[in-house]
């Protein structure tokens, strides 16, 4: 695995694979690269894919004491782009990532960027009596201040019950069954240091990229879960309104991993977003 510094001097970690034209796949929080692993092969045979472990995560440790919050994350995106000298990007974000890309695209337009896909996330995690698209639908203030002090005490758990205790009903089931998926998943998540996953967290909540939507001017790609664990189809219908021209595809069945769950159907609709002129 490579990487570059970052201009605060951090370390970040990243895989470059294949040759030709850029391709930049922004993982969710507390993955790593790892979870684009699946479409590589497909990917890397006409395109350049950079896949990196954003700061904190992927089992890194931090040699600075910068809080990675998804401004950083934006910044550490353009030293990435800045680095590598990479024009006409194609940025793809899955949840974390979608929040990462949009906050880069806040700060700096698309002029990098060619096209983008966004994965199963919303603009605005937290909800009040005006914004019910957010988590769960009624995921506020106070379920957040409540979900963040459960962090503090049993960090894996929490992430864990996120996921199973919203709206998908499966994950509900998985989760009290004690699935093997879940068991590694734990494991994976006790491995990790909280401290900066946790302010990451907190920083995503506060954000909110309602009217970064409509700066977005290049062809853009959405990719929900028919049945997502944390929104109903009246985000990812808000999301599509709000961005001229984005190609919205509900993956029917599948949770806030859409892309997991049908993963040829996605490096095919990827692809053909990819190649189209």
């Amino acid at each position: 695995m490579s990487h570059f510094f970052a201009d605060d001097g951090e370390k970040i970690h990243v895989q470059v694979s294949g040759d030709g034209p850029p391709v930049i796949m922004l993982h969710g929080w507390t993955a790593s690269h790892h979870e684009w692993t699946p479409f590589l092969e497909q990917l890397t045979a006409h395109h350049r894919v950079f896949r990196w472990d954003a700061r904190g995560h992927g089992g890194h440790r931090l040699t600075r004491d910068t809080v990675p919050t998804v401004q950083r994350m934006a910044l550490d995106l353009g030293n990435l782009i800045e680095h590598y000298e990479l024009d006409h990007l194609v940025a793809v974000g899955h949840s974390m990532g979608a929040l990462t890309l949009w906050q880069y695209i806040e700060d700096n337009g698309c002029a990098r960027l060619a096209k983008v896909c966004f994965i199963d996330q919303s603009p605005k995690l937290l909800t009040d009596a005006e914004w019910l698209n957010g988590i769960y639908g009624d995921f506020d203030r106070s379920r957040s201040a409540a979900f963040l002090q459960h962090l503090e005490s049993d960090f894996a758990e929490s992430v864990l019950l996120l996921g199973a205790m919203g709206l998908n009903d499966r994950a509900r089931q998985k989760y009290q069954e004690g699935s093997r998926g879940l068991e590694k998943a734990r494991q994976w998540l006790k491995e990790l240091d909280p401290a900066p996953l946790i302010a990451c967290w907190e920083s995503l909540t506060e954000a909110d990229y309602r009217a970064t939507l409509d700066r977005i001017d290049i062809p853009a790609l959405l990719v929900y879960g028919g049945s997502s664990n944390y929104y109903r189809s009246e985000t990812a219908r808000y999301v599509q309104n709000r961005i001229a021209n984005a190609v919205l595809h509900i993956y029917e069945g599948t949770d806030h991993s859409p892309h997991q769950w049908q993963r040829d159907r996605f490096v095919r609709d990827l692809r053909e977003f990819i190649d189209r002129p």
